[in-house]
């Protein structure tokens, strides 16, 4: 398992104060996520601007990338003390309303914890190709931002949740040999997989229309084309440009992220996502104490360590 030793730098009581996961906190990081969202769509609904509309865009793809990260750690059972409330928070206020399903997230997601930077990492297609040299980047970007990156994840999630593809959020998915597949199993699989996805849309609709339904065409919007961008950003500063991907001190990287940072690419300290691997079961409300812990013991002498967002633009437009 490519995992740090946390063994080397926290004593077992510091590992178990870390571990302890607090409800009440759990539901702060999640209420305070989808007060973002209420506020991106307020702002366009009592302010009707191009200009509002353009920053809301940006708060919600960074708020959806906050809904999968919710999805992410409640897939770790790491938000709430109960299993029961991290399934429910993670489906229905995480995964289902970008489409996904924190259920068949979770074994997958395991597989990139044991193997990760490996081979056999099923996220490694979203990290390799770094540096990409500026004018590389700025068309990822592009291609992020215009809707055309959206178009063709969106259209492979909805094959993985039809069972055509296999599940894969690493842009490797492998198709399904549907020869022997009845007409029966397509709708039972498009029942399982689809509705929650859509229950959680159509909830989201029907509450945008008791003001104005044409916000609901935010969300949309977003999530073809702010939420690529984010989701990009976010794993090339996990996972790409490290010193060696053999060896887990310096195949993941945590990324020190300001207010902006945060709102866009860092939800639920995220970017303490070295500590995350080095502990996985550790809320995300208590990385940064996590953090400041194995720093005192002199982790990051060795670990990889960026002091912000833009160090990470600089490193992925260099020309490799």
């Amino acid at each position: 398992m490519n995992i740090p030793d946390a063994s080397l730098y926290l004593t077992d009581e510091q590992q178990k104060m870390l571990l302890v996961r607090d409800d009440f906190k759990g539901m702060v990081e999640v209420i305070y996520v989808w007060m973002g969202i209420v506020f991106a769509f307020a702002l366009v609904y009592i302010y009707p601007s191009i200009w509002t509309i353009v920053i809301a865009l940006f708060i919600l793809g960074g708020r959806q990338l906050a809904c999968s990260v919710i999805m992410h750690d409640t897939s770790h059972k790491s938000l709430f003390r109960s299993s029961k409330l991290n399934d429910f928070i993670g489906k229905w206020l995480g995964g289902y309303p970008v489409l996904n399903d924190m259920l068949r997230y979770r074994p997958y997601h395991v597989r990139h914890h044991i193997h990760t930077g490996l081979e056999d990492d099923p996220d490694i297609n979203l990290t390799v190709g770094y540096p990409a040299g500026k004018h590389s980047l700025i068309r990822k970007f592009l291609r992020d931002l215009s809707g055309m990156t959206g178009i063709k994840t969106t259209a492979a999630l909805i094959m993985m949740h039809l069972n055509y593809l296999e599940y894969d959020q690493g842009n490797r998915p492998q198709k399904i040999d549907q020869s022997n597949r009845s007409w029966k199993s397509f709708f039972e699989t498009a029942l399982k997989n689809l509705s929650g996805p859509i229950l959680a849309n159509v909830l989201l609709l029907v509450i945008l229309s008791l003001f104005n339904p044409l916000l609901y065409l935010l969300w949309v919007g977003a999530y073809l084309t702010t939420f690529q961008f984010c989701v990009r950003v976010r794993s090339i500063a996990e996972h790409s440009m490290v010193e060696d991907r053999q060896d887990p001190r310096v195949n993941t990287r945590t990324t020190y992220a300001n207010w902006i940072e945060k709102m866009l690419f860092a939800p639920l300290n995220v970017n303490y996502h070295l500590e995350h691997h080095m502990l996985m079961g550790v809320p995300c409300y208590h990385l940064p104490e996590m953090h400041r812990l194995i720093k005192e013991k002199g982790f990051y002498k060795k670990g990889t360590l960026a002091n912000g967002y833009i160090e990470i633009f600089k490193k992925a437009a260099k020309s490799q």
